[in-house]
């Protein structure tokens, strides 16, 4: 079976390699008898996979002992409300920059629970560039600093961290995390949905400072506390052992490709090898300020827009897959996360070209 180039945003793709091992141990995991889907997360070999797959992340991305990482549910979007639960740690007001769909969408979240000060918008010009730091209106005495690393939709990413003196940065890096290195002890939290960079969707990545927890809001649902999910594990309630299990398997992948280090410059010559054909003619169009433009999703238009359809079809009979747009966007969006291999992206330049050569 020949398998296809999986460019889609998310669930994204996999390294074919965790897929081999996953299909190898599905019946029998570790010689148990059970499968990795029926075995209690509350027993021993389960607690091992778990224990495992902590080390190896708090390994690949240098995580200091005095942060937790807790695996769980919800994805992102659910922590666009639990975050507010958890750190205002009796504040009333956070911070926020807008610069793309899901940072709106987290912003329109925290307001229930907190006045949200935001510090930069780039709505105005269809979130297609970062403010500069200095345009910032930042508030000292806000409980925390929210932004979203790197938004899948427009294509923005940030490549820098914001400075804000005593307020926690807290960071939705679901598109891009362990895509390059990053300095943990910069941020109060950090946070990403598994389904793009990670492993597969069901399982929520959280990364946060231990001084940050254990004040939540009275209203706070147990699960959703990050206190009580630290002190058990992330095991308070029956988690999405088969997505963890997953999750583990990249991890270990990953550090074969040398971790976020190595990874990060196959990243950006796949992202430059997209960049290069856009710009190098009129017929493709990338209107994010370069400074910013995203390793990590790329969505361009044809100048002639009724191409797109036409685009995206030929391309799919080419085996390159899920190349459309976001829904409330349109043209065309290639997401090279981690997984998505070189020859995929060298596949894609060559039917670009040759795109334009028959359609230019």
């Amino acid at each position: 079976m020949k398998r296809a180039y999986n460019f889609c945003a998310g669930p994204a793709a996999i390294p074919e390699p965790v897929l081999l091992m996953a299909r190898d141990e599905l019946l029998n995991w570790g010689e148990s008898g059970t499968s990795i889907m029926e075995m209690s997360h509350r027993s021993g070999e389960f607690q091992r996979i778990a224990q495992e797959a902590e080390s190896d992340l708090r390994d690949l991305m240098y995580i200091p002992d005095n942060y937790k990482i807790l695996f769980l549910q919800g994805g992102a979007s659910c922590q666009f409300a639990v975050i507010p639960m958890n750190l205002l740690r009796g504040k009333t007001t956070a911070d926020y920059v807008r610069t793309g769909i899901w940072s709106h969408k987290a912003v329109e979240q925290a307001k229930p629970f907190c006045d949200v000060n935001i510090v930069a918008d780039t709505m105005d010009k269809g979130y297609n560039y970062i403010p500069e730091f200095s345009s910032w209106t930042l508030n000292p005495e806000a409980a925390y600093l929210h932004y979203a690393s790197n938004e899948t939709v427009g294509g923005v990413e940030f490549f820098w961290i914001p400075e804000t003196g005593d307020v926690p940065i807290v960071a939705d890096m679901s598109s891009n995390i362990l895509s390059r290195p990053i300095d943990v002890t910069q941020y109060g939290l950090i946070y990403a949905g598994a389904q793009k960079n990670i492993g597969p969707s069901g399982i929520t990545v959280v990364i946060v400072r231990d001084d940050l927890i254990g004040d939540a809001l009275p209203i706070t649902p147990i699960p959703l506390n990050y206190a009580v999910q630290a002190q058990d594990a992330s095991l308070y309630n029956t988690p999405p052992t088969f997505a963890w299990y997953l999750t583990g398997l990249v991890f270990k992948w990953l550090k074969q490709q040398g971790g976020p280090e190595g990874i990060a410059v196959i990243n950006e010559r796949k992202a430059r090898k997209v960049y290069d054909v856009i710009d190098a003619t009129d017929f493709y169009i990338n209107a994010v300020a370069p400074d910013c433009r995203s390793w990590m999703n790329i969505p361009f238009q044809i100048h002639d827009r009724g191409m797109d359809k036409m685009f995206i079809s030929e391309a799919a009979d080419n085996g390159l897959l899920n190349l459309n747009g976001f829904r409330s966007v349109g043209g065309m969006r290639v997401s090279i996360y981690n997984a998505v291999p070189e020859e995929a992206v060298d596949a894609l330049v060559i039917f670009m070209k040759d795109f334009e050569k028959r359609h230019g």
